[in-house]
This record gives C-alpha cells, sequence and structure tokens, in this order.
C-alpha cells in the first residue's frame, strides 16, 4: 500500500508547489500591468494573464469574501500561499509517518 501512497502524496506536494508558483506569477503580472510596465494590449501578455485569472480565482475568491481589500492592497494571494503551504506541510508529515520516520 505504501509503494502507492507515497507517490500519490509526493505528486499532491508538487502540485501544490507549482500552485503556489502560479499565486507568485499572478501577483508578478498584476503588478507589472499595475505599473504599466507590460500592458494587456499584447496578446501573449493577455493569454497568460487569462490563464493565471482562471487559475487563482476559484481559491482567491472566497478568500475575498471573509478577508476584503485594506488600503488598495489584496491580501488573499498571500493568505492563499501560507493555507497552501499549511497543506504542503501536512502532506510532507504525511510522507514521513508512512516511510516511518515520524
Amino acid at each position: 500500500m505504501d509503494v502507492l501512497i507515497i507517490p500519490l502524496l509526493e505528486l499532491l506536494r508538487t502540485i501544490i508547489q507549482l500552485y503556489i508558483w502560479v499565486f507568485i506569477a499572478s501577483v508578478v503580472l498584476s503588478w507589472l500591468i499595475s505599473f504599466q510596465i507590460i500592458n494587456t494590449y499584447n496578446r501573449f501578455v493577455a493569454v497568460i494573464g487569462e490563464a493565471l485569472y482562471r487559475l487563482t480565482e476559484p481559491m482567491l475568491a472566497p478568500i475575498r469574501r471573509i478577508v476584503p481589500g485594506v488600503g488598495g492592497f489584496d491580501f488573499s494571494p498571500m493568505i492563499a500561499i501560507l493555507i497552501l503551504v499549511f497543506i504542503q506541510n501536512v502532506v510532507s508529515r504525511l510522507v514521513l509517518k508512512f516511510i516511518g520516520v515520524a
């Protein structure tokens, strides 16, 4: 059973890590657009922005309902990343438990 569970948990950890990077990319892109370093008239930027929005918005929308923006600053990506790091740590502990270290 461990032969199947451990790789699945490791895959889950990797997916969570990639999702964290998607959040970071989304925040950086929003800053670049806000400071007018790049604009959304560029088709490539618009496609990347739309993809990042569709990937991050399902997790950010519920957080935004609970924690509104303060002074024009949106804390929801930071809270989402903290939640994902917590889940990733739980998964890591499960892996350690299954291999018998913890």
